[in-house]
């Protein structure tokens, strides 16, 4: 097929998608993908088109959850639509890139930057692709064209060999739709607002959180593994790396890792992959002028929770994740400057250390959720109420009693050397 042919094919099957869901509220894409279109035309590479562009988008995008939304976890024109947000800003920032000399482009700009105007065609396809159209994940509009191009595959030339990895992803994805069907009916949502949830032991209360947290996740987890169109089709392809094809190129899921990790950062470094690199390369890292990390690290997390939705719960669970991350970034820094904590780590002991990790792991990640969830003011602060704020007043606490705990286990020697640093 001709890249027009093929570009057609892909706008074509994602407004059909669009309207088998949503019926005639398409029209809400095709006017920002037009608009986006005619502001890349119009503009050009500019500053004055980034800042339009994403104004416009976000503005659209927030409109919509301001007019739709309700207090429960709404399946309307705007879940696709924040995915095309996102993907339509990024295209201002990789067309303004793209003016730029490569010298001053970093590894993973140069590999987006778009050094010619897209075609309306070309912006259409990328929109409307149907392996990304509804739920992502987030690629780049040089990553499509390399896929019109025929490039994404690992016989030159020629159809991509995608069928099994496609397959090997798919069935995981389907084992953790299983797995959600299964147990989600026993740990629901609205379970937090009983009368019973309120009436059982504290403990209780705060497994059924951790265990809820758990299985909440793999709903997410199952759409975003099941990603085996994009492997399919070979926008999934991602080079060789010691002599073997990598078909991870739109993995948003680093399955194993969530699986395994004891770490609050670990799961967020394995969960959304796409989203949250969107995220720190067209927000965090684009507001190094402002010359402090944590500033940055507060912008792009507020970006991501009004991203989500207009809920207050969105805000809560962001803000929480940021004191999280915080706090297990100090607890990481302590453990490697001390010597005893060092040891222990590295002792015998470690198995019954991880076991505790994962424990308070997987509570404190429910915790945030429960917020993400339930959205609205009156409903998490209940829940919260019931559990006594013990997310909140335990890392809280943590936070305050880290730099006694560093005063005490760290060597002066090291503890002085930290600081110089």
């Amino acid at each position: 097929m001709t890249p027009t042919v093929i570009h057609l094919f892909h706008t074509f099957s994602g407004l059909a998608l669009a309207a088998f869901n949503f019926g005639s509220q398409l029209y809400h894409s095709v006017v920002c993908v037009l608009i986006q279109f005619l502001m890349l035309r119009l503009m050009g590479r500019t500053v004055t088109a980034i800042l339009s562009s994403f104004t416009f988008q976000m503005l659209y995008l927030l409109a919509g959850y301001y007019y739709t939304a309700t207090e429960e976890y709404d399946i309307k024109w705007t879940m696709p639509h924040c995915v095309l947000t996102l993907k339509l800003i990024g295209l201002a920032f990789d067309y303004y890139d793209g003016g730029k000399e490569p010298s001053k482009l970093s590894a993973e700009q140069k590999a987006s930057a778009l050094r010619s105007v897209p075609s309306l065609l070309e912006v259409c396809g990328f929109s409307y692709f149907y392996g990304g159209f509804l739920v992502g994940p987030q690629f780049t509009l040089r990553s499509y064209q390399r896929l019109v191009a025929r490039e994404l595959t690992d016989c030159p030339g020629k159809v991509p060999n995608s069928v099994v990895p496609a397959m090997k992803r798919f069935a995981l994805g389907f084992l953790c739709l299983v797995i959600y069907a299964i147990f989600s009916p026993h740990y629901p949502d609205s379970y937090y607002l009983t009368d019973e949830y309120e009436a059982q032991p504290f403990w209780y209360r705060c497994v059924f959180i951790l265990l809820w947290g758990k299985i909440i996740l793999y709903k997410y987890v199952s759409c975003w593994v099941i990603e085996g169109v994009c492997i399919l089709t070979g926008l999934g392809y991602n080079g060789v790396v010691d002599g073997k094809h990598q078909w991870d190129a739109c993995a948003n899921m680093k399955v194993w890792l969530f699986e395994t990790t004891p770490l609050f950062g670990g799961t967020i470094a394995s969960f959304n992959i796409n989203t949250n690199a969107w995220a720190a390369r067209h927000v965090f890292k684009r507001l190094k002028f402002l010359g402090n990390k944590t500033l940055s690290h507060v912008a792009t997390l507020f970006f991501l929770s009004i991203w989500h939705g207009l809920h207050s719960g969105y805000i809560l669970c962001f803000s929480m994740e940021f004191f999280i991350i915080t706090v297990e970034r100090q607890a990481q820094a302590l453990v490697k400057d001390s010597p005893v904590l060092t040891k222990l780590a590295n002792s015998p002991l470690y198995p019954l250390i991880y076991v505790v990790q994962q424990f308070i792991h997987w509570l404190f990640m429910g915790y945030p959720l429960v917020a993400f969830c339930i959205f609205s003011y009156d409903k998490w602060l209940k829940v919260y109420s019931s559990v006594y704020f013990c997310g909140h007043l335990f890392f809280l606490a943590a936070y305050l009693i880290m730099p006694y705990l560093r005063k005490a286990l760290v060597p002066k020697k090291e503890g002085r050397e930290k600081k110089q640093e």
